[in-house]
Order: C-alpha cells, then sequence, then structure tokens
C-alpha cells in the first residue's frame, strides 16, 4: 500500500525536497574516511550559518532529536554548584525545567504568560533577586505558541554579567539570521529537521569552545556528554563516539548545499516570512484569529484560535489530510488553538492551496 503525500506544515519535521530524499540512498560506514569528511564538511558550515569561526566556536553534533541535544548541554555543562535560571514561556522552556529536576540541578524559573514574550526587564529583575545565578537558558522560538523571545536584547546583557548562555534555538536556526558570537551566546542548540530542512536523526550544539572546555568530567550520563563528543570528533577527525545516523548525516549534508543555494539564511527567512504573513492575512479573512500580537509572531509557525465553541479540531485535520496537509494541534492550556507551520519545502502557491482548502472545509 502507497501512502497519499502529503504538505507536513508543521515545526519539524518538515517536508523536505527530492534532492534530500535521494541523499539517503546510500549505505555509509561510521568509520570510513568519506563520511568522517561529511561530518567535519557539515560542522564547519553549521560555523558559517551561526556567523562564527572555528577557533572560538565548534559544532557538536548529537543523536537523538532536538530534546537530546538541549540535555546534553543541561545535563553536561552545569556544575552541582552552578544555579541555571531558566526563562519560561510555553512548554518547551518548560521541559528545560524538568531536564534540571532530574539531574538534581539547581534552578530558578521565570514564569512568563506563554502568550507574551520574555523581556529584558523580567530577566533583569530576576537577576537581581538570584545573584547566585551562573547560567540562563531561554527558548528562541518557543513552537507551542509560534512566539519570538528578543534574544538579541537580552543574552548580551546576561553574558555582560558573567553568566554563561544557552539559547534553544530549535525552530529558528537556520531560517532566522542569528549572530551567535555578538550575540553572545556560549552554547546554542538546534536540529536537523527544522529550518536546515533535513530529516530528523540528530541535534547539534554550536558552543563556545572556552566554556565548553570548561565542562570536562561534569556530564552526568555518558551518551549526552557533550564535552566527550566534541574531544572524540576533534581528535578522529569527524568520528562520532558512538553509532551514527549515517542517512540523516547525508541528508543534512545536501540540506545545508541546499541552504546556500537558496541564498543563505537572509533568503530563506525572507521566503518563510513571506509564507507567514500570507498564511495569517489569508485565514483571518476566513474568520480565524491569531492568537500572538504581529509584533512578537515568529515566522515559523502560527496558532489560530478556535473560530467557535464547536469548532472540531479533528474533523478539520481529517479533512485537511485529505487534502493533502498536515496541521498541528494547539499546545497552550489557556485558549483552544490549532497551529500551521510554514518551515521546509513550503512556497507562496502552496499557502494559496492550502487557504482554498480550508476555504472550502469552512464554507
Amino acid at each position: 500500500m502507497v501512502e497519499k503525500k502529503y504538505l507536513l506544515l508543521t515545526p519539524g519535521p518538515l517536508t523536505t525536497s527530492e534532492e534530500v530524499k535521494q541523499a539517503m540512498d546510500f549505505d555509509y560506514c561510521t568509520w570510513d574516511d568519506d563520511y568522517k569528511k561529511i561530518t567535519q564538511s557539515f560542522r564547519h558550515s553549521l560555523l558559517e550559518v551561526a556567523q562564527v569561526n572555528d577557533k572560538d566556536y565548534t559544532a557538536v553534533p548529537i543523536q537523538g532529536s532536538g530534546t537530546y541535544g538541549v540535555e546534553s548541554v543541561i545535563g553536561s555543562t552545569i556544575s552541582d554548584d552552578d544555579t541555571l535560571l531558566i526563562a519560561m514561556n510555553g512548554a518547551y522552556g518548560k521541559r528545560i525545567g524538568e531536564m534540571a529536576d532530574i539531574y538534581g540541578i539547581n534552578h530558578v524559573d521565570l514564569v512568563v504568560d506563554e502568550r507574551q514574550p520574555i523581556t529584558l526587564e523580567a530577566v533583569t529583575k530576576c537577576l537581581d533577586a538570584n545573584p547566585d545565578v551562573t547560567h540562563f537558558a531561554m527558548i528562541h522560538c518557543e513552537t507551542t505558541t509560534g512566539i519570538l523571545n528578543p534574544i538579541e536584547d537580552i543574552i548580551p546583557y546576561v553574558s555582560g554579567r558573567g553568566i554563561t548562555t544557552i539559547v534553544d534555538a530549535m525552530s529558528s536556526f537556520g531560517g532566522i539570521p542569528i549572530d551567535v558570537k555578538a550575540n553572545k551566546i556560549d552554547y546554542l542548540i538546534s536540529s536537523s529537521n527544522k529550518c536546515i530542512q533535513g530529516v530528523p536523526g540528530f541535534s547539534f550544539v554550536i558552543a563556545r569552545k572556552e566554556a565548553l572546555e570548561k565542562a570536562k568530567g561534569m556530564a552526568r550520563t555518558l551518551s549526552l556528554d557533550l564535552y566527550g563528543q566534541y574531544i572524540e570528533m576533534e581528535r578522529n577527525n569527524g568520528k562520532w563516539r558512538f553509532t551514527s545516523p549515517t542517512h540523516v548525516v547525508h541528508a543534512f549534508y545536501e540540506a545545508l548545499k541546499e541552504l546556500k543555494e537558496e541564498g543563505g539564511v537572509q533568503a530563506r527567512h525572507q521566503r518563510y516570512e513571506n509564507n507567514q504573513k500570507h498564511l495569517a492575512k489569508g485565514m483571518e479573512e476566513l474568520g480565524f484569529k491569531v492568537l500572538i500580537d504581529e509584533k512578537f509572531q515568529s515566522p515559523i509557525i502560527t496558532s489560530f484560535i478556535y473560530p467557535t465553541e464547536d469548532f472540531d479540531f479533528h474533523e478539520f485535520y481529517q479533512q485537511l489530510k485529505s487534502d493533502g496537509f498536515v496541521i498541528y494541534p494547539g499546545k497552550i492550556s489557556q485558549v483552544p488553538t490549532f497551529r500551521i507551520g510554514n518551515i521546509g519545502e513550503v512556497y507562496d502557491e502552496d499557502i494559496t492551496k492550502l487557504l482554498l482548502a480550508i476555504k472550502e472545509i469552512t464554507e
């Protein structure tokens, strides 16, 4: 049975190009020099996307989804004597709190309404009240709602106070320009199946070498030891410590080439932004209200409030799927919503087709 293909309108996994899919049609050996060269090449390319050099920064891939990458940073770069401040305005900030609880890491939670961004004022106030904070973590694009938090305002200030900075840029890196060095980010985390437009299988950390080298021996787990993975790759020219997702790596290598061919992050950001604005405008014309204020809205994914009390999301979802589109249920607790992403191999004409399908369903 051949399943009907559909367009994934989610924040990742997402719809990939045919070339990325075809790149997985090759069986690599993890010890082979050609394969290790691919790993080294994409590590270097990631630094270019992050706008940093290999003297001060390194890119470290970690097997597993984006959460594995975040946990590798939380669990292996913060000591028992440190205190972590976590800014939370959605499910992914809260998830970092769960990690800290499991590892017994001292943490302070700055909890903000899911419909509002993290602000420098709130962070400053929290830091002033907690002078023992040594590390700070926040989400860039909180896909719980689609809100974009202002890391460029907050992270340099926090770093200026001598605090190690951690940014979960899972759904933004590669799709929104981020100057890691200028923003004084010590650890930035993302994954293969988001804005780079690869497939699921590994995450990666852009790490400031000086900070990472201080983390030697801090890891609370074997497989998520970020420093251990870094050293293995440095010593053995791109060799992963444990079995790597070889097909995913080759697909990612192809996806990075496609990002460059598109015109880099700036060009991809413009496409995503155009998609989102087209989507939001069209949905509002169909009677759907966007949850997040436009000035805080990311170009990655948009949350829409249910149009009526008796709106049946499951039926709406199934009808759209039969028309070739897959969307996301809502994740916010205060208001019933659903979400539509527009990253991946999604273009203006796809948004037009989606809006026509939704118009037919809701008429």
